[in-house]
């Protein structure tokens, strides 16, 4: 038994015991996160094991399915995330204290945290005149939401 036998049985017995453990978490859960996480770590796994399996046999026949896999992997996790940042923005009401600018352009956070833990408000001084474009098309002040055209 050489070296490179004991290195190999060693990897696919590392490969094997945390594919079950994985398994074992995307079967038990409990939220749709942990699912996906661990689907993304399986993932990672298969790649692992094609990665030996070209290493051992000394060809390079399995890249396309490497990189293939991997591609997946970050599609997947990418798109997954995006999806769970959408459906948590939806999931919210009330904007975050930390980044809403009230139409009277006072800062909620002075309001609700105080003074010294609010963040500054940005924007032109009190009375100033509106902003306008280069085709003489006025914005609102940036207290009204966003700075929308007026007119």
């Amino acid at each position: 038994m050489s070296l490179q036998d004991v290195l190999v049985g060693f990897c696919t017995a590392v490969l094997v015991a945390s594919a079950t453990l994985v398994l074992i978490r995307i079967i038990r859960g409990p939220s749709v996160l942990d699912r996906t996480v661990a689907s993304e770590v399986m993932i990672s796994i298969i790649v692992c094991a094609l990665g030996l399996e070209a290493a051992v046999n000394r060809h390079s026949t399995t890249l396309p399915i490497l990189v293939s896999l991997s591609l997946l992997g970050f599609v997947g996790s990418v798109a997954i995330a995006r999806f769970v940042a959408r459906d948590h923005d939806r999931g919210t009401d009330e904007p975050s204290p930390r980044n809403f600018l009230g139409r009277s352009g006072e800062d909620a956070p002075a309001r609700a945290l105080g003074a010294d833990d609010a963040m500054p408000v940005q924007g032109p001084e009190p009375g100033a005149p509106p902003r306008r474009l280069a085709d003489d098309r006025v914005l609102d002040r940036p207290d009204d939401a966003g700075g929308r055209e007026r007119g």
